[in-house]
Formats: C-alpha cells, structure tokens, sequence
C-alpha cells in the first residue's frame, strides 16, 4: 500500500459497527435471545451467498417479537466497546476527519449504544428498524433516500467519494470488503482480513482500534 500522508480537510472515516465498534455482533446477541426460530439457518444462506445481508436481517429479525424497550434495555447490558474507540474518535477530532458509522446493524440500537457513550452527536447511517405487532421490519435507504437491496456500505462510500472526500475504512466482516477496496486506507480485522487477502486488496490489519490510531500517526508523521 503506497503510504501517501492524508489530507485532513477532505478525509472522512468510514466505520463498521457490529463487532468492529463493538467487541461482539449486537444483533446476534439479539437474534441468539429472542429469535422465534432458526435464524442461524438463515445465516448460512447469507455466508453462501444466496441471499444479499439485507435479507438476512430482515429475515432473521421478522423472527423476533419483543419491543424496542426489551430489546433496548438487553443490548445496553450486554454490549462491549472494542478498546481504543475514545482514542480513535478524539484522533478524528484532532485532525478534523469526519467520522461516521456506516452500518448493516439496527438503528435503534447503535444509536442507544452511542447515546449511553455519551456519544449522541455522532454521525451514523444503518438499517431502519420498524416494530411490527409480530416482528421487526430492516429497511436500508441509500444516500439518495430510495431503498438499497444489497451494498449498502459501498453505496455511502462511493457516494462520499463524489462529494471529494478521502476515505479510510475500518471492518470486520464480508459486507465491509466492497467498501473497504474503495478506501484510501483499510483497515481490516476478523474476516474482512481472510476477504481482503483473497483478493489481494491492501488493508493494515488491527485488533484494537487504538493501533488504527498509530498506523495513522505513522502515516501522518504525527
């Protein structure tokens, strides 16, 4: 990866949430709680690729009937913060990158996560949950307001890149890879890695976000 320095005027960071914010995948400890039936089936469809990540939430969530104050108040007993978040967030800061989370997960709980961080102002894109009498309902809206079926990630990134930002990525999964090749800068952990090797992308691999913090230093000079 050719180490260019960064332009903090125009670079945006583009973060995964589900098990790249958070140490574990909010919506399977959900799933894994209160599904009504055989979500992990599901699942597998997704892996093998037979269906696209938004029918699989959709899917999967339709199995699941409590209401959000259940649901709200299960994640916020169970979530974990990977270690280096404050370090990342306040290294943005500095350098004036904006910092948005880009997320295949439910609105309703990265925003009450990122509230209880006291975190309220962050900038976040994610499926939008609507609860039913029965189950919950994901809808993706790209940038452009319409309903996306697949790539929803890559549809924020490419997007930012029209409006002149730089872009760095962090992920951790399948559903990060598209997005990631567009970036700048990856950053790559769990099985977005094995991904981005198999199509020899460039990324720096991380496992706490505090060491995205240091590889930026280096390539920054400060």
């Amino acid at each position: 990866m050719t180490e260019t320095p960064l332009k903090p005027a125009k670079t945006l960071f583009q973060c995964d949430f589900d098990g790249t914010i958070t140490v574990n995948d909010i919506s399977f400890l959900i799933l894994d709680r209160y599904a009504r039936g055989d979500w992990r089936g599901i699942l597998e469809l997704y892996k093998k690729g037979d269906i696209t990540v938004g029918e699989f939430n959709s899917r999967a969530f339709s199995l699941v009937n409590e209401d959000r104050e259940t649901l709200t108040g299960y994640v916020l007993d169970n979530y974990r913060i990977r270690p280096g978040f404050n370090e990342l967030l306040n290294y943005c800061k500095d350098k004036n990158y904006r910092f948005i989370i880009v997320s295949n997960g439910l609105d309703f709980y990265i925003k009450a996560i990122i509230n209880d961080l006291g975190l309220s102002n962050l900038e976040t894109r994610s499926a939008k949950a609507r609860f039913g009498q029965n189950c919950i309902d994901a809808v993706y809206e790209g940038p452009d307001g319409n309903v996306v079926a697949d790539g929803f990630k890559e549809a924020f990134s490419r997007h930012f890149i029209n409006q002149g930002y730089r872009i760095i990525y962090a992920g951790n999964g399948a559903s990060d890879a598209p997005a990631a090749r567009l970036a700048h800068h990856a950053f790559a952990t769990e099985s977005l890695v094995k991904r981005l090797d198999e199509v020899k992308a460039p990324f720096f691999q991380f496992d706490n976000l505090g060491e995205i913090v240091t590889r930026l230093r280096e390539l920054n000079g400060s």
